[in-house]
């Protein structure tokens, strides 16, 4: 089953500070992505790899091109040009995202932000509070910190409260922004495991990695991109 198709899709951005000159951010971007597959896009800085996932996400509009999401239902929704409601829905039920940085309220314990991606599901305050503080746990967020606000962590538990935030109740199509770029060697092959635990579950991913091993390990195939001049 494709779960996203993508066709000669293309991002320009205007410098309003420049004049309103036009860089491009990439173009001709071509692939389908099937379901419980991990695609890895792979360039050099500057290639554009961040801005492809925040146009997938609808985060910036699409230049030209498309970008066909596929529902279980086998209904096909474009992603180019989905009106704002449809893109919070899909946002809510069917396609998540992980950043390179936690985004959240000030005072809201790592326990609360990990869980309530489960509440908002439908399970129980205590169920999902539970599975909150194992998955901590197994990402070596110790016990002691899982009442208190994350903004208070260094980058790496940052990173890893951010990782559980988005893994916990996995929507159909994960995009990942670097996840294990803060992360040391033991916590990175933790990740990994994780990752390939969702593509067995039949979630499509879509990632980009600095480490070239962790890369290989997770990726079914990678999309190379290039600097456009």
């Amino acid at each position: 089953m494709i779960r996203l198709e993508v066709k000669n899709l293309r991002k320009t951005f205007r410098v309003h500070t420049q004049g309103g000159i036009e860089v491009n951010g990439f173009n001709d971007i071509n692939f389908e992505l099937k379901k419980g597959e991990f695609l890895s896009l792979f360039g050099p800085s500057g290639a554009g790899k961040s801005s492809v996932l925040k146009t997938l996400f609808r985060t910036y509009t699409t230049s030209s091109g498309s970008i066909i999401y596929y529902k279980n239902s086998g209904e096909g929704i474009n992603l180019s040009t989905a009106n704002e409601s449809d893109i919070l829905s899909l946002r809510k039920n069917e396609i998540g995202y992980v950043s390179q940085f936690l985004h959240m309220l000030p005072r809201i314990s790592a326990v609360d932000v990990v869980s309530e991606q489960l509440i908002f599901k439908g399970e129980s305050e205590n169920s999902s509070r539970a599975k909150a503080k194992e998955l901590l746990d197994y990402l070596s967020i110790r016990e002691e910190l899982f009442d208190l606000s994350p903004l208070t962590f260094s980058g790496g538990e940052q990173q890893r409260v951010n990782i559980a935030k988005g893994i916990i109740a996995p929507k159909p199509l994960l995009l990942l922004d670097e996840p294990t770029a803060s992360l040391d060697k033991t916590n990175t092959m933790k990740v990994i495991r994780k990752l390939q635990e969702l593509k067995k579950e039949g979630v499509s991913m879509i990632g980009i990695f600095h480490d070239l091993e962790a890369m290989d390990m997770i990726s079914d195939r990678t999309y190379k991109l290039s600097r456009v001049l």
